[in-house]
């Protein structure tokens, strides 16, 4: 059989001292991704300025209101998956374009990655691929949650535990909610690993879309505070797992995003550069003009290309 290309494989506990070959011949059965819903025929107004409509008199009168955006300007709110796997509004700038949205405002819909089609927000990758890839404006139908953020917090300690731990004991309530709290942890592990794997087997497929929108869901589910026995502050999913967004990124054409991908790629401390500047599925990204700046500034080269230049300038092989 034919052997694909495959970004990088799936962690182990074995990838912090070696990583597998990116080229390997593999066969893998992808799971089949639903294509994005279309919420109702609702297209986005194409305006260059910041359009909000609410569904109702006055926007204090709904808790559903209509945004749309430059993408450029829409690129400065930054979004989070929630618990029940939506986006949801981190950080909304301080400035006036963005007085109608508040911290934990959820996305219902979005424009399609192109054309005027509206997507139903089903996923937090779904959402983030279409505002990665869109060229135009950018359509949100929001939800205002009024302030509330449980949907991105951790679920809450049991009355049982909090109560011991108010009185400085340790007991049944602590350990009950310890083991479910450990279970629920190895339980989002293997589901992060297994749609990684999906992910890799649509790459495989050249299905670079679909691969994307799950290798967000896989970033996205990155352990809040996490530090590893040597002090890493990424696991190597996430590490893999932006890298081979770098990879979706730079066979699509989409060289800005790439670029992006591989930096927190690297700045979550992959260090494997020459793969970076060797790897056929960068082959493309290596030719965006901020790329050799971008990766000198992690992977500085031992000697100096000035110097080079001057040494061999004094032996008249500078031309």
């Amino acid at each position: 059989a034919r052997a694909h290309h495959l970004p990088t494989p799936r962690p182990t506990t074995a990838m912090a001292a070696t990583a597998r070959t990116l080229a390997a011949s593999v066969s893998l059965a992808a799971r089949p991704v639903a294509a994005p819903r279309r919420a109702a025929a609702r297209a986005p107004a194409r305006s260059s300025s910041v359009v909000v409509k609410a569904e109702g008199a006055t926007a204090e009168a709904t808790d559903v209101y209509e945004v749309t955006l430059p993408k450029s300007v829409a690129l400065q709110l930054k979004f989070a998956r929630g618990n029940d796997g939506g986006a949801y509004c981190v950080f909304v700038p301080d400035e006036t374009e963005f007085d109608a949205f508040e911290i934990g405002d959820k996305i219902l819909a979005v424009s399609a990655s192109f054309g005027d089609d509206v997507w139903d927000a089903d996923s937090y990758g779904q959402v983030i691929y279409a505002i990665k890839n869109r060229n135009g404006d950018i359509y949100l139908k929001m939800k205002k949650m009024n302030g509330d953020i449980s949907a991105l917090e951790q679920s809450e300690k049991s009355s049982a535990m909090k109560a011991e731990r108010a009185g400085g004991n340790y007991g049944a309530g602590t350990k009950e909610m310890q083991m479910q709290n450990y279970s629920k942890k190895k339980e989002l592990e293997v589901q992060r690993l297994d749609m990684f794997d999906e992910a890799i087997a649509l790459y495989n497929t050249k299905d670079y879309d679909n691969a994307l929108i799950i290798f967000e869901e896989v970033a996205a589910l990155e352990p809040k505070n996490f530090m590893s026995d040597n002090f890493q502050t990424a696991t190597e999913v996430y590490k893999v797992t932006m890298y081979n967004i770098a990879c979706c990124f730079s066979k699509t054409g989409q060289l800005d995003n790439s670029l992006q991908a591989l930096k927190k790629c690297m700045g979550a401390g992959w260090t494997d550069y020459k793969k970076i500047r060797t790897d056929p599925s960068l082959a493309e990204v290596r030719t965006y003009p901020d790329f050799k700046a971008m990766i000198d500034k992690f992977d500085e080269p031992l000697i100096n290309e000035n110097a080079i230049k001057f040494v061999k300038g004094l032996f008249g092989g500078g031309k």
